[in-house]
């Protein structure tokens, strides 16, 4: 993959994957960026200059071809090789992610849980035998692991996260609403349900209410 491409182009390309793989179960075989443009909210210009970074992939005047372009964002993004996935910490959000029903859609693998909990380790949550957080280390060797969801409390989430990068994992996706740092060759992505709902908030709280839109547009 080319370097320096910005992570809202990334996020873009994930919105474009979906958008694609709708319009293939539709029977749709071909799409313009003026439609990818429309369900990812930007413009038919940014989508062109999205996929511009990683080559030439449409055709001037036809739009792309909805499985070929579908087929090469998957490349671009990773997604067609299989990622092994554990989950670290298996409280009611860990249970929940483990429950998940598309993570083998793209390929992702749960292998295993981790929690501290006597009487949760060496137990089966749905299909996971779950480790204890010492024996983290033998797991991610054993298991080949790339990529840890951190769902543990906030007081141990940089404890766990240490864990993780000593074990030799090189991804987290982090659902504890706090920031844990990390070395460079590690990559954090953060989903944080908390700020989303503040900052949702936050816009219907500015915004107009219906009768003050009638009165300015009046």
């Amino acid at each position: 993959m080319p370097k320096g491409i910005p992570s809202a182009t990334v996020s873009r390309l994930v919105i474009y994957l979906r958008v694609l793989t709708d319009l293939e179960s539709e029977g749709v075989s071909r799409a313009s960026s003026d439609h990818l443009a429309a369900e990812a909210n930007v413009s038919a210009f940014q989508v062109r200059k999205d996929l511009a970074y990683f080559g030439s992939f449409g055709t001037r005047g036809s739009g792309y071809t909805v499985a070929t372009l579908k087929n090469e964002l998957r490349r671009i993004l990773g997604l067609t090789r299989p990622w092994r996935v554990i989950i670290v910490g298996m409280g009611r959000l860990g249970q929940a992610l483990a429950a998940y029903p598309q993570l083998d859609q793209y390929d992702f693998k749960l292998v295993a849980g981790v929690d501290v909990d006597a009487s949760k380790v060496g137990s089966l949550i749905g299909d996971l035998p779950v480790h204890h957080l010492d024996d983290l280390h033998e797991l991610v060797a054993e298991q080949t692991v790339d990529i840890a969801f951190l769902a543990v409390p906030v007081d141990a989430a940089q404890a766990a996260t240490d864990a993780l990068v000593r074990a030799g994992v090189p991804g987290i996706l982090n659902f504890v609403p706090t920031v844990v740092t990390v070395p460079a060759h590690v990559t954090v992505e953060s989903v944080d349900f908390l700020a989303g709902l503040k900052r949702l908030a936050y816009f219907l709280q500015v915004a107009p209410h219906d009768g003050e839109r009638e009165a300015a547009a009046g």
